[in-house]
């Protein structure tokens, strides 16, 4: 039997049998091992090999986090107008509506509300997919839509960031998504909803900057890429060489700036642990007494 497996067989122009295998198979950025795509999807898209973590997109975090793949979402029917008539190579216009049919998506982020091992959450992930994953007016409008919904509903917020920052084409009204949605988990804070922030990679630039490094509890997957400004431009401004790993995950848990690098594998039950733990925190403090 052959080492591949035969998908279908076609005839060529001379008359040969040949086998197409074009999408059957994955090549490893991290050890550069061709892998079976149906055993990488298997294994929640980390490689077998070296635990190479692939980026996945919203909807499959979604599946990865919330039971039995079942939620309901919200605000998706917002969409980003060109305040700014922006152009660089094309059309700001143009990469929203190609964005769109790609991702199918209206905007970068997914707000849903589901549960979580059995623990209700409300989730706002992040689609790299569309335009970087960029913050733009209605990613910040839906961040702090979920924010707020936490809030008032008393619900434990998720937000796994996926990113590479303030969307250039908006200017500075992406740039006040950072107050906006940084203000919003500061009155979330004050009536005691856990909020845990999951870095994946990449997590750059403006969502950096604010709301992802704002969690009670930050944590990060295996060798994601988190930091304000890139590698590359860091190295370029200061013309030195960084240290090796630099950025990554494991890095910023051995400076401080995290609090746990998490195998995908146990992102779940992992962040159970923490929101139950969080919860019981909350409940154990005492109440405020009025002193007038």
């Amino acid at each position: 039997m052959a080492w591949f497996k035969r998908e279908s067989g076609d005839l060529d122009n001379s008359g040969k049998k040949t086998v197409r295998t074009e999408g059957l198979w994955v090549k490893c950025e991290g050890c550069r091992q061709i892998i079976w795509k149906k055993d990488l999807e298997e294994n929640l898209n980390v490689c077998p090999k070296c635990q190479k973590h692939f980026r996945i997109d919203a909807r499959a975090r979604l599946a990865l986090l919330l039971d039995d793949n079942q939620y309901e979402t919200f605000d998706g029917n917002l969409s980003s107008t060109d305040p700014l008539k922006f152009v660089d190579l094309k059309a700001y216009s143009s990469r929203l509506r190609q964005a769109e049919h790609d991702t199918g998506l209206k905007d970068a982020v997914i707000n849903a509300q589901g549960k979580l091992l059995g623990r209700p959450v409300i989730a706002s992930v992040m689609e790299y997919a569309f335009i970087g994953g960029s913050m733009g007016a209605v990613v910040g409008e839906m961040i702090t839509r979920a924010v707020e919904r936490a809030a008032e509903t008393k619900t434990p917020l998720i937000i796994v960031s996926a990113s590479g920052g303030a969307r250039m084409m908006e200017g500075v009204i992406s740039l006040m998504q950072l107050a906006k949605i940084s203000a919003a988990l500061a009155r979330l804070d004050k009536v005691k909803v856990p909020y845990v922030s999951v870095l994946t990679d990449p997590t750059t630039g403006g969502v950096t900057a604010s709301f992802a490094m704002l969690g009670d509890l930050n944590i990060a997957e295996p060798g994601a890429l988190i930091g304000f400004a890139g590698p590359r431009v860091i190295e370029q401004t200061i013309r030195q060489k960084l240290p090796a790993g630099f950025q990554r995950s494991e890095f910023l848990l051995e400076h401080g700036m995290l609090d746990a690098v998490v195998h995908r594998k146990e992102m779940k039950p992992y962040i159970a642990r923490a929101l139950d733990f969080m919860t019981a925190a909350v409940s154990r403090q005492p109440s405020a007494v009025s002193t007038s």
